[in-house]
């Protein structure tokens, strides 16, 4: 048998957008860093966010104005220390960034001094979106890659997917400790240990555990669903956000439409072309993401509609085309002219508010293990996230948790002598097929019985359907070589069998988690945490 590959490092770092390459830079100084990436460096959500990133530049905002539109947007369920710390460190966060070379939006104003344009989106009270066009996570995640492909601290592990995690538990040792990963290369299709003085788990949120979903295919949950099987807690897993607009197009699937469209004067309407939104509330189209997506599927399902429309129509050319050009080209690419036509759009599963619990150093319940951006639960987005927070979240907590690290990282002793990942009683499958059947079983029952509406049967439902491709999923993972599918798949039916069991113990309707057997909302609501046995 080919003798396992061994790395060392000081922190490994598993994903490879916002959270994860900024985390990097902030360590790499100090420290030899290794950042894993499931598919190419650039790929992930970062790359595909379109709208900004939220941050107090304008003299007649506030910090408390950003605290207090979040808590709203939260639906009473943002932990409220996590939103003054996200707030107060927001423009030292973007200044940041500009340093690293992203280019936001600028103009001049009457005064000809060059200031940077804001926009405006759901739930904000004030234009502070910072942006770059329409298509600002591209700007940051390429600047980044840039900066880390650069520094000599920094080992870049492209088409890795990590395994699990090595806990002291793992190891017959004494505490609650990560000591490393292992990890699956996927170009020469074997395993490899990683062993690192602290691991931090930044792959993005779950979304791909639904049928349709604006994120790209890596998001599926690896992060949440490894924490949780090392014993982490997780919370608030039933927020899942629909992000109301996507595409629908049988060549443009997966295409977000950004907020910012609807925050510069889009109107959504019905396919007579009336407007619904001032219907179901008096922010009509900047209402908050999870009225509006269920004010569409509301729609949808009366109408017997296949979807609404997005119209900017009634914007000139000249001021559609400036702010958002990557949309403009890709509707065009698709026989649909957005200066002219309406765009045909319908919810898609978009972000993962809660995740893997933290505090505001980005440490877990495990010693020298640390979550940021998607896969983690910090506090900061309740019971559903505010546009153009969650960038915000990477690099914030990417800096804290990279201050805690660097304080912590030379008492924290490197185990080099990490056990090889054991293939001995393991095979080739021949049956691929069985793996691909469940994948799509598993989307189809999540988005039908735990979507944008609930109820206590369809969730019921779903849990036993997940036990039953768990137990398959098992077998066929105890007995087989691993497989980036296969790998995927056993984390996804982990995180929706967490979802599930988070929705089934929220007896309300709140934010994102709507059931129609507890329409009504609770006076004192908490957090739904879950804790595995250890």
């Amino acid at each position: 048998m080919q003798q396992q590959k061994k790395h060392l490092c000081d922190v490994l770092i598993v994903g490879s957008g916002a959270a994860g390459l900024s985390l990097a830079l902030h360590l790499a100084d100090s420290a030899k860093v290794i950042v894993l990436s499931k598919g190419p460096l650039r790929e992930g959500s970062t790359l595909y966010a379109q709208g900004g990133i939220a941050a107090v530049f304008d003299e007649n905002d506030s910090i408390a104005s950003h605290v207090d539109d979040t808590l709203i947007a939260g639906a009473g369920l943002c932990e409220a220390a996590a939103v003054q710390f996200t707030a107060e460190h927001a423009k030292d966060a973007m200044e940041w960034l500009i340093a690293q070379g992203v280019p936001f939006d600028q103009y001049k104003d009457e005064d000809g001094v060059l200031k940077y344009h804001l926009t405006r989106e759901g739930g904000h009270s004030h234009r502070r979106i910072l942006h770059a066009a329409d298509a600002t996570g591209r700007a940051v995640q390429i600047t980044l890659v840039e900066q880390v492909k650069g520094h000599p601290n920094i080992q870049l592990l492209e088409n890795y997917n990590a395994i699990d995690l090595i806990t002291s538990k793992k190891l017959g040792l004494a505490g609650q400790k990560c000591h490393g990963a292992y990890v699956w290369n996927r170009d020469e299709e074997c395993v490899e240990v990683i062993g690192a003085r602290c691991v931090a788990l930044a792959t993005g949120g779950a979304s791909k555990v639904y049928l349709y979903t604006s994120n790209p295919d890596v998001a599926s949950g690896d992060g949440i669903a490894m924490a949780w099987r090392a014993g982490c807690s997780v919370a608030n897993m039933e927020f899942n956000q629909f992000h109301p607009t996507s595409l629908y197009h049988p060549e443009a699937q997966n295409y977000l439409i950004t907020e910012a469209m609807r925050g510069e004067g889009a109107y959504l309407k019905r396919p007579d072309g009336s407007r619904f939104m001032p219907d179901f509330d008096e922010r009509a189209e900047l209402a908050p993401r999870d009225i509006v997506a269920r004010a569409i599927d509301y729609e949808m399902k009366k109408l017997g509609a296949h979807c609404v429309y997005l119209d900017i129509s009634h914007k000139s050319k000249d001021f559609i085309i400036e702010h958002f050009p990557t949309i403009y080209a890709k509707c065009l690419s698709v026989g649909i002219d957005i200066t002219k036509q309406p765009i045909p759009v319908v919810p898609a599963a978009h972000y993962t508010c809660g995740g893997v619990m933290t505090n505001l150093n980005g440490q877990t319940d495990i010693d020298n293990l640390y979550a940021v951006g998607e896969v983690a639960y910090t506090g900061l987005h309740g019971a559903n996230r505010m546009a153009s927070n969650s960038l915000l979240e990477c690099v914030v907590f990417a800096q804290s948790a990279a201050r805690h690290i660097k304080q912590q990282l030379a008492s924290i002793p490197l185990v080099t002598d990490l056990p090889v990942w054991d293939e001995s009683r393991v095979t080739d499958s021949d049956e691929e097929v069985v793996i691909t059947h469940n994948w799509h079983e598993l989307r189809l029952f999540m988005w039908d019985y735990v979507g944008i509406v609930r109820t206590e049967k369809r969730l019921e439902r779903a849990l036993h359907r997940v036990e039953l491709l768990q137990r398959e999923i098992q077998e066929y993972y105890r007995n087989f070589r691993v497989s980036n599918n296969l790998l995927e798949l056993r984390n996804l039916t982990m995180v929706a069998e967490l979802i599930i069991r988070s929705a089934m113990q929220r007896k309300e309707s709140r934010g994102l988690h709507y059931n129609l057997d507890y329409p009504h909302q609770l006076a004192q609501p908490r957090p739904t945490i879950l804790t595995p046995v250890r």
